[in-house]
């Protein structure tokens, strides 16, 4: 079985890190190892993380969720690359479960990702329009859950062999934080890989959603880049009409909302870096092995997530995305 490198990205956690530090020490086995990646915390979390066992790699500057993963991962002496949030408590069992999948059918999965004793997310799902969520949020944890595929990864327990992540290159350039998980699922996906969930391996994820400017911003900064980067052609034209709706619904958000300022800053930043994106966009879709319509049965006309409002709940707008949906699937084959 594959030897393990648990990759972890502190930013002041020096009080999250004994208890995980300490939980994935008794799952580790000979040969495995615990990275802490520390993005120049103001609170010892380096410290606190070699006196709990992990070797530690220091930044003299935030760098950012991305960055520092692929700081940790390119140091990396495992076979199997698991990252794990400094606030995930890996729970028994958790080393046996999460090498499960090595060998099988998919390129890379995911944990079961808890919050107590309600889900923090059981495989994220990914709208048409790019916006994505963590699945089953707030639900009860269930007694028996199987495996299976799911729309996207989250960071915060995903795993995938060492060599795929580097011949994949990693998190896309860019990202800082936020949606990075979504847009290496879809790549993956994109090239003809298969992504899933081990609900055997389960941690306890300590999760507040947050707010604020800087959240919104690379929120919708990187729902725009993973759009562009990952979307066939077909898909993005026939999306086109959706996708400028959507915008505007967005926006009448921002302004209600009062993150319009962070909005703005978003459309100029993806505006800004469109000669990148558009070289990154030729480089990823010359990776393409399923078509426009395969790629499209990954997303959903749905919405289900239960940070999205009033708007997304109404019965009119879900049946108008889903005849729409419905339509781009027919014409995409």
């Amino acid at each position: 079985m594959p030897s393990l490198s648990v990759v972890i990205v502190a930013y002041n956690h020096a009080a999250a890190l004994p208890a995980v530090l300490d939980a994935l020490r008794a799952e580790l086995r000979d040969g495995d190892e615990a990275i802490v990646v520390d993005n120049a915390s103001s609170d010892a979390s380096a410290d606190a993380a070699e006196r709990h066992g992990a070797r530690v790699l220091r930044n003299p500057a935030n760098v950012g969720f991305s960055e520092a993963v692929a700081a940790g991962a390119e140091v990396a002496r495992g076979e199997l690359l698991v990252l794990l949030n400094p606030d995930a408590v890996p729970q028994p069992g958790f080393r046996a479960a999460i090498e499960r999948p090595w060998g099988g059918p998919w390129t890379a999965w995911m944990g079961y990702v808890l919050h107590g004793a309600t889900i923090n997310t059981s495989g994220g799902v990914v709208h048409f329009s790019g916006l994505a969520w963590a699945g089953e949020a707030g639900q009860p944890v269930p007694e028996r859950s199987a495996a299976r595929e799911v729309g996207f990864l989250s960071g915060a327990c995903l795993a995938l062999p060492a060599a795929t992540w580097r011949r994949l290159g990693g998190f896309a350039p860019g990202f800082f934080l936020y949606h990075e998980d979504v847009e290496l699922s879809l790549r993956i996906r994109l090239a003809g890989g298969r992504i899933g969930v081990e609900p055997g391996a389960r941690v306890d994820h300590d999760y507040d959603f947050a707010k604020g400017d800087g959240k919104w911003r690379m929120l919708e900064r990187n729902r725009w880049a993973t759009i562009l980067r990952t979307y066939p052609t077909a898909l993005l034209l026939a999306l086109a009409p959706a996708l400028l709706a959507i915008e505007a619904a967005i926006w009448a958000a921002a302004v209600a909302g009062g993150w319009a300022p962070a909005k703005a800053r978003a459309t100029a930043d993806v505006l800004g870096a469109l000669p990148r994106l558009a070289r990154e966009r030729r480089a990823v879709q010359a990776t393409r092995a399923v078509s426009a319509g395969e790629f499209a049965a990954g997303l959903t006309a749905e919405l289900s997530s239960p940070y999205l409002g009033a708007a997304a709940r109404s019965g009119l707008v879900r049946r108008a995305l889903a005849a729409y949906w419905a339509l781009v699937r027919r014409a995409l084959g």
